[in-house]
Parts: C-alpha cells; sequence; structure tokens
C-alpha cells in the first residue's frame, strides 16, 4: 500500500469512528452500503489490472514511447485523446491504464487527453446517444468534448 493510500484509509477511519459516535446505525448502513459498491466494482477493477498487466507485457514500451511519447508531439495527444474516446467504461477505469502509460513513456498531455476522452467523448455509445439526442447535438456534444479534451491535454503539456 502507498502512503497516500494509507494516509487516505486512516483518514476514512477516523471519519468513520466520528459518524459512529453519532449514529451507529447509519454508520453500519454505510459500511453495508460501500461493501455492496466494491463488489460490484470488484470485477470491473480485476479486469482492469489485468489489461494493465497485459497492456504491459505485451505492448512494446517503444510503441508507447513512439505514438504517445515526446516524439510524436500533437500527433501523441491526438492519438491519446482518440484512445480515450473509444475506450469504454466508468472514469475510475481509466486511472490505472492511463498510469501505466505514463510509466511507459507518453507524455502527459497524451494521458491527459485519454483521461478526458475517456470521461466525456463517447464514440462507442454514439448511436445511443443520437436516437436520445438526435445526429446534430450527438456529433456537436462529442466533437466539441473531443476537441477540449485535446486542448486540456496541450495545456497540461505546458504546465508539466
Amino acid at each position: 500500500m502507498t502512503k497516500l493510500g494509507l494516509i487516505y484509509l486512516l483518514l476514512i477511519g477516523a471519519i468513520y469512528l466520528v459518524c459512529w459516535r453519532k449514529s451507529p446505525d447509519k454508520t453500519v448502513s454505510s459500511l453495508r452500503t460501500g461493501a455492496t459498491a466494491l463488489v460490484k466494482l470488484l470485477p470491473l477493477l480485476l479486469a482492469i489490472f489485468a489489461l494493465v498487466g497485459l497492456l504491459q507485457e505485451f505492448v512494446p514500451q517503444t510503441l508507447i514511447e513512439e505514438q504517445l511519447g515526446a516524439t510524436g508531439g500533437w500527433h501523441s495527444v491526438l492519438i491519446g485523446g482518440g484512445l480515450g474516446a473509444i475506450a469504454m467504461g466508468p472514469p475510475v477505469a481509466a486511472f490505472p491504464l492511463a498510469g501505466s502509460l505514463l510509466n511507459a513513456g507518453a507524455l502527459p498531455a497524451a494521458v491527459a487527453a485519454f483521461i478526458v476522452a475517456w470521461v466525456s467523448v463517447g464514440l462507442i455509445s454514439l448511436p445511443f446517444e443520437i436516437t436520445i439526442f438526435g445526429v446534430r447535438y450527438a456529433l456537436l456534444r462529442n466533437g466539441l468534448t473531443f476537441l477540449t479534451a485535446l486542448l486540456i491535454g496541450w495545456l497540461i503539456g505546458m504546465v508539466i
């Protein structure tokens, strides 16, 4: 466990102790809710970590450096955003993959574009979005959020 994870766990434990003193019933209910959420998310988390392992073992680091690294510039940010746009799953799943990409030599700008696009662009769900909101709205929303993901990646690249 990382130092930050331990600090977070201790802080949450202290909050639960305070809540227990105020209302033991609500605290138990809260713990049950958290345990239920963990059980529901556990298969997804295991799959994501397995995917990270596959990425680390079967995708050559040189490929990640070439496509998402410093030599690619805007091309890297565009690919990162594109990968995020076609990815599917809850936002929490993006972070382990993003960390793996960073460790393999991807630019922070490309990884930022990946995360923002994952959260905001929905190319996989686009047909469903079109049926609900219409073609114009769905394409405009996805296009603007994709451009925003690239802009955020570029801005983060300037800062880091």
